[in-house]
């Protein structure tokens, strides 16, 4: 992709909102470097290197004794000049110095990850990359930090440019057949082998298309859901996970009518664990509507504990009717006169037995996750592309005629070309960018 020059110069606050000790303010575009000779007197001595400075605003008063770093063009993280303020955290101080960066002629505050947009349009790294970025930024486990760390490393890239390497190669191999069919060339062998490394290439695709969305619910969430009848505990051990009352528990049959959710961090995964009504038949119109929405979310997660009292019958048939998902079966208020059931025995009241279940989960949300390629899909945007370019794949060795076989060819490099940015990129840059924060 070649360069783009913006004619206008972008800022913003790079570093994390709110009051901290230091706070970095970002400039990037063709007046970064007037900016900081405006606000500060003069450029630093040598690029990329700190220089402490008394910040001024343009009428002279003083906002800030910090640091300034100057990154010209093209070393630098967008490609384009970029200077960089290091002040104090305090709103005060970097409300100044971003009011003082808008008084200056030729400078907005930039959009919703623009810094990033046009780092990729001046080609430091791709698509995937950039949203690799993101996920990184929002990373809030450690594989997550992993996951999001190999992709921003290159790994997707390095796999699709070498898929769209082999599929260039087979594209040369069929047209070489159309453009001198009347030369003495074996055209039946040269397609033939261009269809052979065709092959390849989507055996590899289907492959990597059959993950069982493991980078997705890693990047979003393994969804757990927690069913099973009126006070078994359902609420009560979702507040023992969260540590705090998120849940209202309660004697009274129905309490919980709505599904709500918690967000933990089991063994350096994502997991979500939803509350929800108690399975049982009643006439009331809004707990129905409570039991349906929890046998939904049960239908549509990832993993189910069934919990029950194991003071009181099994609820026959419970265990197995969501279908081939894991169900951890888990049986609570251990701590009274119970009998002996298969499935692990808890107490959420007395803590016995949490550790263990929690380690359980850790077990199967690991076990679920288990990555078989250091490069999974991520989004859905991923998915969807190289769903297209899978198609193109079958149809051209489905083709008869050189011809087709080599348009589906240029048809499946145009879907892997989007998936880095290759080609046909503008159409996408909107949507991806627009999960950005300002100053990212």
């Amino acid at each position: 992709m070649p360069a783009v020059l913006h004619s206008d110069t972008i800022f913003a606050l790079s570093s994390g909102h709110g009051r901290s000790g230091v706070a970095v303010v970002r400039v990037s575009g063709p007046a970064a470097g007037v900016a900081i000779q405006a606000l500060t007197g003069a450029m630093p001595a040598q690029p990329r290197l700190a220089a402490r400075r008394r910040i001024l605003t343009p009428a002279g008063e003083t906002i800030d004794d910090g640091l300034v770093l100057w990154f010209p063009a093209p070393a630098s993280f967008t490609g384009e000049d970029v200077a960089e303020f290091h002040v104090h955290g305090g709103r005060a101080v970097v409300d100044a110095l971003l009011a003082a960066l808008g008084r200056l002629p030729g400078l907005r505050p930039a959009e919703a990850g623009e810094f990033t947009r046009r780092a990729v349009e001046n080609g430091k790294f791709d698509l995937t990359q950039a949203e690799a970025l993101a996920d990184l930024i929002n990373a809030e486990t450690e594989a997550q930090r992993r996951q999001a760390l190999r992709q921003y490393d290159g790994a997707l890239t390095s796999l699709y440019e070498g898929w769209r390497m082999q599929l260039v190669g087979a594209a040369a191999w069929a047209e070489a057949t159309i453009d001198f069919s009347d030369e003495e060339l074996p055209a039946g062998i040269i397609l033939a082998k261009a269809k052979a490394q065709a092959a390849d290439v989507i055996d590899e695709v289907r492959t990597h298309l059959a993950d069982a969305r493991r980078g997705e619910i890693l990047r979003d969430g393994f969804h757990l859901t927690v069913i099973g009848p009126p006070n078994s505990g359902k609420s009560s051990l979702v507040n023992a996970f969260a540590r705090r009352d998120v849940a209202i528990v309660s004697e009274a049959a129905g309490t919980t009518r709505d599904v709500l959710e918690v967000h933990l961090d089991i063994g350096g995964y994502p997991v979500i664990v939803a509350d929800t009504a108690g399975l049982h038949e009643t006439s009331d119109a809004v707990e129905s509507e409570g039991v349906r929405r929890a046998i939904v979310r049960a239908e549509q997660a990832d993993a189910v504990l069934l919990l029950m009292d194991a003071t009181t019958a099994n609820p026959a048939g419970w265990p197995t009717r969501f279908g081939d998902k894991p169900v951890l079966e888990v049986w609570n208020k251990a701590d009274l006169p119970h009998l002996e059931r298969p499935g692990l025995a808890i107490s959420v009241r007395t803590g016995a037995g949490m550790n263990e279940l929690l380690v359980r989960i850790g077990l199967i949300v690991k076990e679920t996750l288990a990555a078989d390629s250091a490069a999974p899909l991520t989004r859905d945007r991923h998915r969807h592309t190289l769903g297209q370019a899978e198609q193109a794949l079958t149809r051209a060795l489905c083709a008869g005629a050189p011809e087709l076989f080599a348009e589906e060819l240029r048809m499946a490099l145009r879907h892997l070309g989007r998936m880095t940015g290759r080609v046909d990129v503008e159409d996408l840059l909107d949507v991806i960018f627009g999960d950005f924060c300002i100053g990212k």
